[in-house]
């Protein structure tokens, strides 16, 4: 019985191992950089305590963790340190990795609803979204991730694996994982697949649905600034949607066992977490109101005055 799995990863192309390496390390921590940021700045500034940015911050929570189930023993493996994996290890990564994912699909159904509720009922928002419903909104997805994604785990790791152990991947993921098995895997891989109905099909089309009727409200609108104001509520998220969706469509409709499996999975576990932040920061006024007025911020200012101050009277 296998009781170890080896990552592949991108072993074939040797040449360019410590390029991706410097690549996905400055992404990684870019990554949990903007995120962080994210997390400390809603936290700290008062005008961003409202539904929408606990949301937002509870997005960029998921996203670290998701980059940190995977990146760092990729970024091992990049380094030659270590290409193996125990089988306890490989499932609870799959586990990990897919439940977040799930979270994070929902949590972005969870905001569609919330901007939907937002521009369709101004003034009901704040009766209806209080802070016992915010709580309850931002902890479901959590909680459906961890219902959905155990499914297909526990039937996987009911599999026989008797013979082969490398994963052609630089983690471990259920079908490649599914690939290895000695015994028939199709009832795993059906569960798999059920289970990525209710994941991303599901919560993908109710979001539709909630941007339809958005698009028809704004309509309604007569004035042009308050068209553009419900626009720009929105904006972001539909951006961030459009990249999170577009690339698991991408990945799952095209053919199986691609040599560029792997080159595609890189873009929705690291860039698409990298870039998500700014999206969140350049294109809200919010956001960039609270940064300029930052405690963080003030910190810094008086050190670098000081710092200004001590250099002039050296050259004095």
């Amino acid at each position: 019985m296998v009781t170890e799995f080896i990552l592949l990863a991108f072993s074939n192309l040797q040449n360019l191992q410590i390029l991706f390496f410097s690549f996905v390390l400055l992404a990684f921590t870019t990554c949990i950089a903007g995120n962080s940021a994210i997390l400390i700045l809603v936290r700290s500034e008062r005008s961003l305590h409202t539904p929408m940015y606990f949301f937002i911050s509870d997005f960029a929570l998921l996203e670290i963790i998701v980059v940190c189930v995977t990146v760092p023993k990729f970024l091992a493996n990049l380094l030659g340190a270590s290409r193996k994996i125990s089988f306890i290890g490989c499932f609870a990564q799959l586990y990990a990795f897919n439940s977040f994912g799930v979270a994070e699909c929902y949590l972005l159904l969870v905001m569609a609803f919330d901007r939907d509720l937002a521009i369709s009922s101004p003034l009901h928002y704040s009766s209806i979204m209080n802070r016992a419903l915010c709580i309850e909104l931002a902890a479901s997805p959590w909680v459906i991730g961890c219902v959905i994604v155990a499914i297909p785990t526990i039937i996987t790791a009911k599999l026989e694996f008797c013979g082969p152990n490398e994963i052609d991947h630089f983690f471990c993921d259920l079908a490649p994982v599914q690939d290895l098995a000695c015994s028939d895997p199709f009832v795993s891989s059906l569960a798999t697949t059920s289970s990525a109905i209710f994941a991303s099909i599901l919560p993908f089309m109710i979001i539709v649905g909630f941007y339809l009727h958005i698009i028809v409200t704004i309509l309604k609108i007569k004035s042009t600034i308050g068209k553009k104001k419900a626009f720009s509520i929105c904006s972001s998220h539909l951006i961030v949607t459009c990249l999170f969706f577009g690339s698991i469509i991408f990945v799952f409709g095209k053919p199986k066992g691609s040599q560029q499996d792997k080159f595609f999975a890189l873009v929705y576990t690291v860039i698409i977490p990298l870039v998500n932040p700014f999206i969140y920061t350049l294109r809200n006024k919010d956001v960039k109101a609270a940064l300029r007025k930052s405690k963080f911020l003030r910190v810094l200012g008086p050190i670098k005055i000081s710092h200004i101050q001590k250099d002039h009277c050296r050259n004095l």
